[in-house]
């Protein structure tokens, strides 16, 4: 009895090893090469939107960099009579505030209806600036899922054709076609859902930016209507 259950030990022992080394042997890589040819698309997509996305990151995080004292000093030399101080300070300081607030310098003088319009305009313009090429972000989410099933399609297409070529209706070699003509919608779907969540982080930031820009808009719309020094 003993020796019997030994054996069944050693077998059980043999047959958990087996498949733990199948496993090590199917790696992601591994996976990823089954996908078939549709899978350079996906490749593609996928280091397009990693690339837009630092490209956006680093071009917005340099519009929200807005110095603490920037309207402080504004604000300072507009009630001093010194517009043109503040000019210079708005011109050379390279953020989109600083360009709306420069833009409304120019205009001080005239109605204060003229001025926020001339500064909306402004701020349309790095509203879009900002925006540019988050459509792409958009675009790959929503292709690269259907580049997925396109491509799962494709190789179902060929499974069954073959299956009936052939003539082998074994269910292992179904299964085994199936899950690799699988791997292309599983790739397409995270890769949508990566460029997904990079999409809405980035607008996320345009609007704390753009939240930024209207504050500064106001403070400067006020600061006009208080009485000079």
């Amino acid at each position: 009895m003993s020796v019997l259950l030994q054996i069944v030990a050693d077998t059980t022992v043999q047959a958990v090893q087996t498949g733990q080394d199948a496993m090590a042997k199917v790696s992601v890589w591994g996976l990823l090469g089954k996908g078939g040819v549709l899978m350079y698309p996906l490749y593609l997509l996928l280091i397009l939107a990693i690339f837009m996305f630092f490209e956006r990151f680093l071009a917005i995080r340099k519009a929200s960099r807005i110095d603490s004292n920037f309207m402080h000093v504004i604000r300072e030399n507009i009630l001093s009579g010194n517009v043109q101080a503040a000019r210079n300070l708005a011109r050379t300081t390279d953020s989109p505030v600083a360009r709306i607030i420069e833009k409304g310098l120019r205009r001080v003088g005239k109605p204060i209806d003229v001025i926020e319009k001339s500064m909306e305009s402004v701020g349309r313009l790095e509203l879009y600036n900002m925006e540019k090429n988050l459509n792409i972000l958009s675009l790959i989410a929503g292709i690269a899922p259907m580049f997925g099933f396109l491509g799962t399609i494709v190789g179902m297409i060929q499974l069954f054709f073959e299956i009936n070529s052939t003539g082998n209706f074994e269910l292992s070699v179904i299964a085994g076609g199936i899950y690799v003509k699988m791997i292309t919608s599983g790739t397409g779907l995270v890769i949508g859902l990566i460029a997904y969540i990079m999409h809405n982080y980035l607008a996320t930031q345009v609007d704390k930016t753009a939240n930024k820009m209207e504050i500064a808009s106001t403070e400067f719309i006020d600061i006009l209507q208080e009485p000079t020094r």
